[in-house]
């Protein structure tokens, strides 16, 4: 199945005509849409995309862009948000997380507290993360070892291969996404080639990352399927067979991904 891990469907660039790009993702063959909250203030609104359609789950964080505006009570807001969740099949996951050593002026600090005490709240749920890693592989991999969450997705994912093995080791699989249709993203393709079938999700970031072909233009969860073509390109695999493979991975890596489907399928 295509699934787009990572899409900000709630983002305000799709505020004009939101319903028309979810649609486009559906009938461009998309089975489901994975949409991360970002802070507090955005988990109604991710709830409320995953309540009208059973084809799109959610999950609930708060991000390291974020946690310079948020409040002490924050982290206890998302625990109750978690707990009244819990029975929700749309509820996936805890995220967007993680850790940003790439945009200046991120308190570093106030970023790892926050996110390990997500990750002790993904452990205590028995929850999977999807965590953000720009430049922060290592750091995020030292609080992994730590804490142990059950799993979960290293988004946008451009490390080493050593660091991509050091995920694997640690139950989660890698994101991948519209930065793989570069042709200039030699390392990137060589990632992808290299690792084993089982490392590998897709996902789109919309209305961030686009692919080459709409580059500094909004992205939307549509373009996942040509993606999956580039992907399957590079890897020199049938695209079919990426599809199912990366499919089975985002399965894995978020369990209660299978409740979700097997909903949308009987209510299509």
């Amino acid at each position: 199945m295509l699934i787009d891990t990572h899409c900000h469907l709630d983002a305000a660039e799709f505020d004009a005509d939101r319903d028309a790009v979810r649609e486009r993702a559906f009938a461009a063959g998309l089975a489901a849409i994975v949409v991360p909250a970002v802070e507090v203030a955005n988990f109604g609104a991710v709830r409320a995309l995953a309540a009208a359609d059973r084809r799109i789950g959610y999950a609930l964080g708060i991000h390291p862009m974020y946690v310079g505006r948020a409040g002490e009570r924050d982290l206890a807001l998302l625990r109750q948000a978690i707990e009244a969740s819990l029975g929700d099949p749309a509820f996936l996951a805890i995220g967007e997380v993680g850790l940003d050593f790439f945009e200046p002026g991120l308190d570093r600090v106030r970023q790892e507290r926050y996110f390990r005490a997500q990750l002790e709240l993904a452990r205590e749920f028995g929850l999977p993360v999807l965590m953000h890693v720009r430049r922060s592989q290592d750091v995020i991999l030292k609080h992994l070892r730590s804490v142990r969450p059950p799993g979960g997705i290293a988004h946008a994912f451009s490390g080493s291969l050593q660091q991509a093995g050091q995920f694997l080791g640690l139950g989660m699989v890698l994101g991948f996404g519209g930065a793989v249709t570069f042709d200039r993203a030699s390392r990137l393709r060589r990632l992808v080639r290299e690792l084993p079938a089982e490392a590998h999700v897709l996902e789109t970031d919309a209305p961030d990352i686009p692919p080459a072909w709409i580059v500094r233009r909004r992205n939307e969860p549509a373009q996942l399927a040509r993606i999956a073509q580039v992907f399957a390109d590079v890897r020199g695999e049938p695209v079919g067979l990426v599809v199912q493979r990366t499919g089975a991975n985002a399965g894995r890596a978020i369990p209660r991904l299978s409740a979700l489907l097997a909903r949308a399928d009987r209510n299509l």
